[in-house]
């Protein structure tokens, strides 16, 4: 990447989100590199409306939106849950499920009715991935998207509430607590916002 396209101790960058718990958890992976997180409703920027097919479209979509908006860079994460037992979805229509109050205990509880309807409540639970997707936009327009995964199963009932989103029904492989029950700094060190971010950092911090 450009040396004009690094980041940089100091620099300010428009988190494109109005997710608070997104922010949180970007605002928290940023903190470290000295990089000052705002978020685009705080700079009276509306949400576009997200209508590409994919977390990469999306992502790139409310990024570009943002830095055209705020003159800075700017950071956008589309993310959803993917289960395998339902052909995929919610995937990128997760927030969708979740309706206009986004009440994620409904978006949840209609998974698990899904996954009811297709006899798929066996063995471990139906198998899932979380996908990140995360883009860094500048003004002129430029931008490059990171994406990540991790995967695991589905548990029920829920378990947990330190998380956001469908995190308190997702078990990562090889875990025994749930994202929903992880504490923020262990949940940071194996999610696909993280494995994403990792990507991002090694490309663009300077």
């Amino acid at each position: 990447m450009r040396a004009d396209r690094k980041l940089r101790r100091g620099m300010k960058l428009v988190v494109a989100s109005h997710n608070p718990g997104k922010l949180r958890e970007i605002g928290e992976l940023l903190a470290p590199f000295g990089i000052e997180a705002v978020s685009a409703g705080d700079l009276g920027v509306a949400e576009p409306e997200e209508t590409e097919t994919t977390f990469a479209g999306n992502a790139r979509l409310k990024a570009l939106n943002s830095a055209r908006s705020t003159g800075l860079p700017a950071l956008s994460d589309d993310s959803g849950l993917e289960v395998e037992a339902l052909g995929g979805e919610p995937g990128v229509y997760s927030a969708r499920w979740a309706g206009p109050g986004k009440d994620f205990s409904l978006a949840m509880a209609k998974v698990a009715e899904r996954c009811r309807e297709r006899n798929a409540w066996h063995g471990a639970g139906p198998r899932a991935n979380f996908t990140a997707a995360l883009c860094i936009a500048w003004p002129d327009g430029a931008a490059c998207v990171f994406e990540g995964r991790v995967y695991g199963h589905l548990v029920w009932p829920p378990r947990g509430n330190k998380g956001f989103g469908y995190d308190a029904m997702f078990l990562p492989d090889g875990e025994t607590l749930t994202f929903g029950e992880m504490e923020p700094a262990r949940k940071h060190a194996i999610s696909h916002r993280a494995r994403a971010f990792r990507k991002f950092i090694a490309e663009c911090l300077g």
